[in-house]
């Protein structure tokens, strides 16, 4: 059998194997190894699982990624998220949609230090939501939001989903995270704003909050102290050259530990609660990329991604046009699966596409990472829903994607203004020191 006729039958058995639910780590591997095998022989394929899996879980820079990781989850259990929402709503709560602007500020400042949007929309689903429906906020607008504002978790540094793409494609993680900050404020603001079009153009729509004296407000602003210090020191020391993003973690993790023990946050049960949640999420991701790795071996010996990029470039579409198909798989793609799944899947076969049309491997990291987003809220069927409504059972899949509507098409202008001036992603990564 030739190897265009395995490569073919290797993408077959994928999603066969994953229409069957079968976890995507998993068929990626056994897909890979089985193919591999097909081609070279047995022996040189179970060679290869063990050498790739001894190499993944012992590589250094891999390290970045449970470090982060474990940050994260010490961030969690420490009750940061509802500090940020607090200080948040003791400042903009009581304006006309000033809950909805809370949540989009606090969804940024937790995501800042935490790294995942499911884990951010899952955390503001409890904290945010009750609030903003004791002040009659409507139900299709307060899980909006609140789904919109879950998509800075994989955009802003230190994003989880940035430093698999950095190590897929042999990119510098620190520059992929400097890469994030701008187009993560520039979601924020844009976020903010379309809050402010919807107040202007339903006044009655979104109550205003309870105004607060400036006394409890300036001391909910000093209680986010502690995250603020954390950010801008793993940030500072990473655009600093201070650290590498490995050593950015470990010193990410430890400060989320002592400032939450200091804080007296962090007692025996949450400690325990962060790092058996870190372990596990770890493992997964190792287990996907481990399996995606395999998987790369068998697309380098059928030589898919080449055959793929003289197919693309072959149809005369010019390079906007192969990166606008590129960007409609990602969002259909975005309706089936998880953003890091979908990540580790498709960037070993789309980036030598990206690199032979002339784009910035950097600048197209954090393009895709946003479209990956944008496919985890629109519907039918957008993974990040689903997480909101597994936290708030009393409403349906309709009234959340009718109030991420206005967000969706907030997310596509963003887009659009990203590929228009890749400038804004890539300004901060050229000053790095």
């Amino acid at each position: 059998m030739s190897t265009d006729a395995i490569a073919i039958l290797g993408f077959f058995a994928l999603f066969a194997l994953m229409l069957l639910r079968v976890p995507v780590g998993m068929a990626m591997g056994l897909v890979g190894v089985t193919g591999y095998a097909s081609i070279v022989g047995i022996g040189p394929a179970l060679k290869l699982v063990g050498q790739t899996s001894m190499r993944t879980v012992t590589d250094y820079t891999f390290g970045v990624i449970p470090m982060f990781m474990l940050m994260g989850a010490l961030v969690s259990v420490s009750g940061v998220s509802r500090e940020l929402f607090k200080a948040a709503n003791s400042l903009i709560g009581h304006l006309r949609g000033g809950l909805g602007v809370a949540t989009v500020l606090a969804c940024g400042g937790f995501a800042a230090i935490c790294g995942s949007s499911v884990a951010t929309a899952a955390t503001f689903s409890a904290v945010a939501y009750p609030e903003m429906r004791r002040f009659n906020y409507p139900q299709s607008f307060s899980t909006g939001v609140i789904a919109a504002g879950g998509t800075l978790g994989a955009i802003l540094p230190p994003s989880t989903v940035l430093a698999v793409y950095a190590i897929l494609t042999q990119q510098d993680i620190g520059k992929l995270f400097m890469a994030g900050i701008v187009p993560g404020i520039l979601a924020m603001t844009m976020y903010v704003l379309t809050i402010m079009v919807i107040v202007k153009v339903r006044p009655g729509w979104l109550p205003g909050g309870e105004a607060k004296p400036w006394s409890e407000r300036v001391a909910d602003l000093k209680n986010v102290w502690a995250p603020l210090v954390l950010f801008i020191f793993v940030i500072g020391g990473l655009y600093g050259g201070f650290f590498t993003p490995t050593e950015a973690g470990g010193v990410g993790a430890s400060g989320a530990f002592i400032l939450g023990v200091l804080r007296r946050k962090l007692d025996g049960p949450k400690i325990r609660e962060a790092l058996l949640s870190a372990t596990r999420t770890a493992a997964a991701v190792f287990t996907v990329l481990i399996g995606a790795l395999l998987f790369g071996y068998f697309l380098t010996i059928t030589q898919s991604p080449q055959k793929l990029t003289e197919f693309l470039t072959g149809l005369g579409i010019g390079r906007y046009g192969v990166l606008a198909l590129i960007m409609l798989m990602y969002l259909v793609l975005g309706c089936l699966m998880d953003a890091m799944a979908m990540i580790i899947l498709t960037v070993p076969i789309i980036y030598p596409v990206i690199v032979h049309l002339g784009f910035d491997p950097i600048w197209f990291g954090v393009i895709i990472v946003m479209t990956v987003e944008l496919g985890l809220i629109h519907p039918p069927v957008g993974m990040n829903v689903f997480v909101i409504k597994s936290v708030v059972k009393d409403v349906s899949f309709t009234t959340i994607f009718k109030g991420v509507l206005p967000f969706i098409l907030t997310d596509i202008l963003r887009l659009v203004i990203l590929i228009a001036f890749p400038i804004i992603a890539l300004w901060l990564p050229t000053r790095m020191g």
